[in-house]
């Protein structure tokens, strides 16, 4: 059994003798976790992921480095409350301004295993992928505006318009998920072309998405 499987059968023993729901048990075992891997090696929190920032980076933007984030979040009781809680939490209590009291959750979220790296606060993935390739930038746009358009550029995948012809950035239903595209016209006629598939639902999924896209991507590019 793997300690993935195992933790999860843990958070159900839990449930059933508890009563909690699925998050409220996972939140306590891997808050009784951190403890005693922190007692283990002398007060270092682990991280089951790493944050957006590093040490440095957070403290000159904030003031404090993570592990004292951590702890600060934690000391709170209201901290299972969830994400928005803790963001407006530190808003409220340490004078963070939105964006970093944002960043602040979501960076303990992915130390403590709250969060998972590409992870939204809704629970579901968004995969990211950026290229810049060698293509006419409105032609692809009117390829992504047109159903023929898409049925070439995605083959054998349904796929739906979910915004506005006018739209700067245009959002598409492909697969699983909805895909946000983004292009920038670059120097020497070429694009650079951001794909961001929202509302994955899980992580298999999101990796599954992101070879899809550098792959689409690769195959979009003659030069290549």
């Amino acid at each position: 059994m793997t300690r993935n499987a195992s933790f999860k059968r843990r958070v159900r023993e839990r449930m059933a003798s508890t009563g909690e729901r699925y998050g409220a048990a996972r939140r306590v075992l891997l808050e009784q976790a951190t403890a005693r891997a922190a007692d283990a090696t002398g007060g270092v929190r682990p991280r089951v992921s790493e944050p957006e920032f590093g040490d440095d980076a957070i403290e000159a933007s904030t003031g404090r480095r993570w592990d004292e984030w951590c702890d600060l979040i934690e000391a709170w009781p209201a901290h299972a409350e969830g994400h928005t809680g803790v963001a407006r939490h530190l808003h409220q209590t340490y004078g963070l301004d939105t964006w970093w009291s944002q960043a602040v959750t979501i960076g303990w979220e992915r130390i403590t295993g709250r969060r998972l790296p590409n992870q939204m606060t809704d629970g579901t993935f968004t995969a990211s992928v950026t290229r810049t390739v060698d293509v006419d930038a409105d032609e692809l746009r009117a390829a992504l505006l047109s159903e023929d358009g898409r049925a070439d550029l995605f083959p054998a995948l349904e796929t739906e318009l979910r915004s506005k012809p006018t739209s700067k950035a245009l959002r598409v239903a492909v697969g699983d998920g909805v895909a946000l595209f983004t292009l920038t016209p670059k120097a020497n006629g070429r694009v650079s072309i951001n794909v961001a598939h929202e509302r994955l639902a899980t992580a298999d999924a999101l990796e599954w998405w992101k070879d899809y896209w550098r792959e689409w991507l690769e195959a979009l590019d003659p030069g290549d």
